[in-house]
């Protein structure tokens, strides 16, 4: 009995082996985080530091740090692409909402212009070899092999849950988005002492050409400056700081997929839920639709661009074009915004009557993308009330300062009930999914043909014990999107509204994304809170707007996608 009594314990399990797993789960995710958080704040301390003339940190520092990081990130993802090749159960489990095809699309055509942008940067720093470090002509090179090599995992691996060194795969995607944040802040600071000397060299407050090369940034790190005064070397320059936008949508949108698969490290998906999502496997673009959201969304695409042309080419003129500029840009935003937000309203409306629905299954890429949805419009936000309190409480009452003032609500107003209408879209099941609870009175209607098997599971149709397959829900919700009326009104309203913001979005990215600052040829904020603290405030929180402006593209694609 004693012999029982002591071998008892030995052979019944540990209890709370789920809660120490999850215990460990954490810790690990700690550990990343601590990594690239330390990784981070030296990145910033260097790209910051060497932003500055007085600071003694040159751009060859901020280069060897860059180059040292992706080559250390290049080599941790060749060795989990081979780690996962040679290990068959590294991933059991695959995301079906991690990323989707129009974000690793969007992903490869920026990575294509990231490539070219390096072309034109090796080309511009070996137009002047003599005077420059060898570790400016290897960054480009190495970022090349940085993109072909991260566009590729990402491509083949963004809906990995791998369960193999799990702390390991932790470290090393959080070190690899470390890198592309690093590289995004250095585009961003390089674009804004660009736009800062720009500023300081012509002493008008009308000029901000974005190509005036920076002479500190441009010569040797020991002294003395590099000409650049080839046609070619001229050629270039433009070239790559054209092409500096692209990049840094490509650091984000690696970013975003790298944060994903880091959730989804070590996750364990139901049988009912594995490979299961809601998206179709073939999108045709205008499907379905009234056509009143594309060819209005088209017309405003292309007279946007004319306006952003007229704009470059008269403020960068003479300076008495520049209020003429800055009317046409303001109105035609002003129009923009205005219809923006009527449609986005009109959006919530709808959803106000639709019964699908919500979708509350556990999905990390839908909850990045409404953080980052939210998080991005902050930066717009800030520089949308720094307008208005300096336009409200600035002397000037003129037809400029009007509309500066409505644009900067429009603003708000716009982000305001787009990121509504986004955010209750994603949160939206399948067209046809009603909710559960609803307790159908008549049979089913307008079927021509179906399997009477999928029929039973419908929630339309009378219950019945006998079931499809193992997961009942997931048919459930298949067989409803089969079943769901093509034609219906509210599907193609949907449709036209997510097509119309898209392009809307598209275009107010381009604008600020290429060079558009209204924020200092307007000269209402320059004269209220002074040149430093404004350029500060627009050189901090542009970025992020425009970044939301990409991501609420590929957010709307989406919504497009699943209505």
């Amino acid at each position: 009995m004693s012999e029982e009594l002591a071998q008892g314990p030995k052979e019944s399990p540990p209890a709370p082996r789920a809660g120490s797993r999850e215990v460990w789960k954490k810790g690990g995710r700690l550990l990343s985080v601590l990594l690239a958080v330390n990784v981070l704040l030296l990145a910033c301390t260097l790209i910051s530091g060497g932003a500055f003339n007085k600071v003694a940190v040159y751009d060859t520092d901020v280069f060897a740090l860059l180059t040292t990081m992706m080559l250390l990130a290049s080599l941790w993802t060749l060795f989990y692409l081979l780690r996962t090749v040679r290990c068959p159960n590294a991933v059991p489990y695959r995301d079906a909402h991690a990323g989707p095809i129009w974000l690793r699309g969007g992903l490869v055509l920026f990575g294509i212009c990231t490539l070219v942008m390096d072309v034109f940067k090796t080309g511009y720093y070996s137009s002047f070899f003599e005077c420059q470090s060898a570790i400016k002509i290897l960054h480009p090179l190495t970022q090349a092999v940085f993109v072909i090599v991260q566009t590729y995992f990402l491509w083949v691996s963004a809906k990995d849950c791998i369960h193999v060194h799990l702390d390991l795969t932790r470290c090393g995607l959080m070190f690899t988005l470390t890198t592309n944040l690093a590289i995004w802040m250095a585009a961003v600071v390089d674009e804004s002492v660009h736009q800062t000397h720009s500023y300081d060299s012509s002493h008008s407050n009308t000029s901000h050409h974005r190509f005036v090369p920076d002479p500190e940034r441009a010569g040797s790190s020991v002294g003395g400056d590099c000409p650049c005064n080839t046609a070619i070397c001229q050629i270039f320059q433009q070239g790559y700081f054209y092409l500096y936008p692209f990049n840094i949508e490509y650091s984000l949108f690696a970013s975003t997929m790298l944060y994903v698969m880091w959730k989804n490290v070590g996750r364990l998906l139901a049988s009912s839920t594995h490979g299961h999502g809601h998206t179709p496997s073939r999108v045709s673009l205008f499907r379905e639709t009234f056509f009143a959201g594309p060819i209005l969304g088209l017309m405003l695409f292309v007279v946007g661009l004319a306006v952003f042309i007229i704009y470059e080419v008269q403020v960068s003129g003479e300076g008495g074009r520049t209020q003429q500029a800055l009317v046409i840009y303001y109105s035609f935003n002003i129009i923009c915004l205005g219809l923006m937000t009527l449609v986005s309203l009109s959006g919530s409306v709808i959803y106000r009557f639709d019964r699908r629905a919500m979708d509350h299954h556990k999905n990390p890429t839908r909850t990045l993308d409404v953080a980052l949805l939210m998080g991005a419009a902050l930066g717009q936000y800030a520089i949308s009330y720094y307008s208005i309190v300096a336009v409200v409480v600035g002397a000037p009452r003129d037809l400029l300062g009007g509309l500066n003032l409505a644009h900067a609500l429009l603003m708000i107003a716009q982000h305001t009930f787009q990121n509504v209408f986004i955010i209750e879209s994603l949160h939206r099941g399948p067209p046809g999914v009603e909710p559960r609870d609803t307790t159908p009175k008549e049979p089913c209607h307008g079927l021509t043909f179906a399997n009477l098997d999928a029929l039973h599971t419908l929630p339309a149709c009378p219950s019945t014990p006998r079931l499809v397959g193992p997961s009942p829900e997931g048919v459930q919700e298949a067989v409803a999107v089969i079943l769901a009326p093509r034609g219906h009104w509210r599907r193609r309203c949907l449709k036209d509204i997510s097509l119309f913001l898209l392009l809307c979005n598209v275009i107010l990215w381009i604008m600020p994304a290429f060079g558009a600052r209204p924020h200092f040829s307007n000269t209402v904020e320059v004269d209220f809170y002074g040149y430093s603290l404004w350029a500060a405030i627009v050189n901090i929180c542009l970025p992020f707007g425009i970044f939301y402006r990409m991501h609420a593209v590929s957010s709307l694609l989406e919504v497009y996608v699943l209505s």
